[in-house]
């Protein structure tokens, strides 16, 4: 039979996975942000001009609404909504970014709650919101259904889900195929996504917006390099080859290095929940 939308994510997403035989010799996870940058970005994304997503949420919420922020961060989608929102609850998987969140959030005047724990698995003990926000999770998501089911019956008015129109990290396939002779996938992208949410019956809408891309950067160079060769799954001695292999992707912007694309398209999935 045809293979649905839904199984096409799953086992898109699947061949993103990083060898044994790689992540064996890893000195340390691959995967991750350090605390520090997470709660920078959450800080410095109340400062930036509201994108599609922000002020898709923002329509649809009311004065001193309530916000529901899955896979939190450092609080990068709902803490742009802190003027109108009077509550902001944050779910993530990780302490660190919860604490990164509320150093965010303590600047504003707004008032936040966390949630520790994995969705949908905690979905259970977490109160609806007028408006639920996810940014840059699905892919780490093979199971959409449970997943997004838990988003929309969570949310009374919308949902507003932001990816990458392509894998955050397909910026650096040539890397990889330039320190380990190994291809990575060129999907799925957001417009796939777009397609299994529909298959599975949201009426979703998909709009796309070129940014400048949204890390906040460190302070040395060397520690956006450290970032890629972590990810790499590479020794420190590699720095230089790294640096080099990035060439003109090794910016300084603002004071602060990072590395990746100069520009970016983000996609914003939203749609207003029928009940």
């Amino acid at each position: 039979g045809r293979v649905s939308a839904v199984e096409r994510w799953r086992e898109a997403l699947a061949g993103w996975g990083i060898p044994e035989e790689i992540l064996a010799r890893a000195p340390e996870s691959p995967w991750g942000f350090p605390r520090e940058l997470m709660a920078r970005r959450g800080r410095h994304s109340v400062e930036l001009e509201p994108g599609t997503s922000t002020r898709r949420a923002l329509e649809a919420l009311p004065e001193g609404g309530s916000v529901l922020d899955v896979g939190v961060g450092g609080g990068g989608a709902s803490l742009p909504l802190a003027r109108r929102a009077g509550r902001i609850v944050g779910v993530d998987a990780s302490e660190a970014m919860l604490e990164a969140f509320r150093d965010a959030a303590a600047e504003l005047e707004v008032e936040v709650e966390t949630v520790l724990g994995t969705w949908p698995e905690v979905a259970p003990s977490v109160e609806p919101a007028d408006v639920v926000v996810c940014h840059h999770v699905l892919y780490n998501v093979p199971e959409l259904e449970p997943f997004v089911r838990a988003l929309d019956e969570h949310a009374r008015r919308r949902v507003v889900i932001e990816i990458t129109l392509h894998h955050p990290l397909a910026w650096m396939n040539d890397l990889w195929r330039r320190f380990h002779g190994l291809e990575r996938p060129e999907g799925p992208t957001a417009e796939d996504a777009a397609a299994a949410l529909r298959e599975l019956g949201f009426p979703v809408r998909l709009e796309t917006e070129r940014r400048a891309p949204r890390t906040s950067g460190f302070e040395r160079k060397e520690d956006a390099i450290a970032l890629v060769r972590r990810r790499l799954c590479l020794t420190p001695d590699r720095d230089p080859e790294i640096a080099e292999a990035l060439g003109d992707r090794l910016v300084h912007r603002d004071g602060r290095w990072s590395a990746g694309p100069t520009e970016q398209v983000l996609a914003t999935l939203w749609w207003d929940v029928e009940r």
